[in-house]
């Protein structure tokens, strides 16, 4: 009788920590299979250190077939074209079709830059962190701008989820144009959907606001809040701030030489419009084991599943799926695959636990949310120098970790245990 084949969609932060994880915990009882975009691990993390110099492409990168063939995981980097639940078949790039037992989708979001005209570094007059060709591209123009420096605008359209990276570019600029003694001749305003500073889609965490917001004032960066980037052209940014109610409290046309902006995400062309299978954006609808209600044999885990606004907003604002958080739905996935192939019902649920470093080069802020999602049994933030290095240091241990194959190695558990932050719901 042949084995069962577990498809694993996506090899990124998510992904390919799933494979190592599901393979160790399904060992030979079933194939396992990724499909990915490329053969190349990022560490998205560093991406707004490649946009400043401070991290070269290749100090970032891991390649994968080497890795996932050591531990006798399959891999095509061809990428997939359509996700086809009802037949359990996924459409490769290439047109060839490949069955699937069960499909873990984990293919972060498709970046929705088309939806605001001139944004993005693609045929637009913004800069983009979210991927590590954007940051080069990024830090190009970086160079060209430090030899005629002019004003920035940096920050998050509407719809985006990930505010934390537009946060550390702002300051992580702020840092490097004060060491190459040019910081004076730059204004600074940060733009952003959140309804205040610190929101981060999570309605802050500790004083996240508090924190931020005394960060930009010490570094004179200006900010619009309740932000709708109504359209970008060659050197101004259009801005209108909503008020409450959701009428145009007033209008901003912010002038560049450099501006980096989140874009909203959606999801990827290959799942967009299959019935039953997402949200009208694209996302992965999952219940609390990370399965989807309508095909039970497909979980998802990542950027890609769908999750609920923490509340109204004058500007819409989505929920971030932090590293951490991201670990736990693999956790859980990887247990729940160990009680299917046991032929009993999957009972695990992540505990969607948030650990967040922002680095601003010269020092950051951290915080730590249990759950992310409030009402919260931990709500913690913090700032310091010591938030940059234990960064720098969390980039080595996942590289590391990625390059052996590894999901969680014994002493990571026991130290997240010892300070009570866990995957799994008890």
């Amino acid at each position: 009788m042949a084995k069962p084949r577990i498809v694993i969609l996506g090899a990124g932060l998510g992904g390919a920590i799933a494979a190592f994880e599901i393979k160790l915990a399904v060992g030979d009882r079933a194939e396992v299979e990724v499909i990915s975009q490329g053969d190349t691990f990022h560490f998205v993390p560093s991406n707004p250190w490649v946009a400043v110099h401070w991290r070269k492409r290749e100090a970032i990168e891991v390649k994968l077939p080497p890795v996932f063939k050591k531990k006798g995981i399959a891999f095509q980097g061809i990428g997939a074209a359509k996700v086809m639940p009802e037949r359990n078949q996924l459409e490769l790039s290439d047109g060839v079709l490949l069955d699937y037992d069960y499909l873990v989708i984990a293919t972060g979001p498709e970046l929705a830059f088309d939806e605001i005209p001139g944004l993005g570094p693609h045929g637009g007059f913004t800069q983009s962190v979210c991927h590590v060709d954007h940051a080069e591209t990024a830090a190009t123009a970086f160079d060209r701008f430090v030899e005629n420096p002019g004003p920035i605008v940096v920050g998050a359209v509407q719809g985006a989820s990930c505010f934390g990276p537009a946060y550390e570019f702002a300051l992580i600029l702020d840092t490097e144009l004060r060491r190459r003694k040019v910081r004076d001749r730059v204004p600074m305003t940060f733009v952003t959907s959140e309804p205040y500073v610190g929101h981060l889609g999570l309605d802050g965490v500790g004083d996240t606001k508090g924190l931020l917001e005394s960060e930009m004032r010490q570094r004179h960066i200006k900010w619009v809040t309740n932000a709708k980037v109504a359209s970008v052209e060659a050197g101004m940014m259009h801005v209108e701030e909503i008020a409450d109610d959701g009428a145009v409290k007033a209008t901003h046309d912010l002038p560049f030489s450099y501006s980096m902006m989140l874009p909203a995400f959606r999801g990827v062309a290959a799942v967009r419009g299959v019935e039953g299978l997402t949200n009208p954006r694209g996302f992965i609808l999952v219940d609390k084991h990370q399965r989807n209600p309508t095909y039970q044999n497909i979980m998802a885990l990542g950027v890609c599943v769908a999750i609920a606004p923490t509340g109204k907003t004058p500007v819409p604002v989505g929920v971030p799926k932090t590293g951490f958080m991201i670990e736990s739905m693999v956790t859980a996935i990887a247990y729940n695959f160990k009680e299917i192939l046991n032929g009993q019902p999957a009972t695990h649920e992540a505990t969607w636990n948030a650990i967040c470093l922002a680095d601003f080069g010269d020092g950051g802020v951290a915080f730590v949310a249990q759950p992310q999602i409030p009402p919260r049994n931990v709500n913690w933030s913090a700032s310091g120098k010591w938030v940059h290095l234990a960064k720098v240091g969390f980039e080595k241990y996942f590289l590391a970790k990625v390059k052996r194959g590894e999901s969680e190695p014994f002493y990571e558990k026991l130290a997240l245990d010892v300070m009570g932050i866990h995957k799994i719901k008890p």
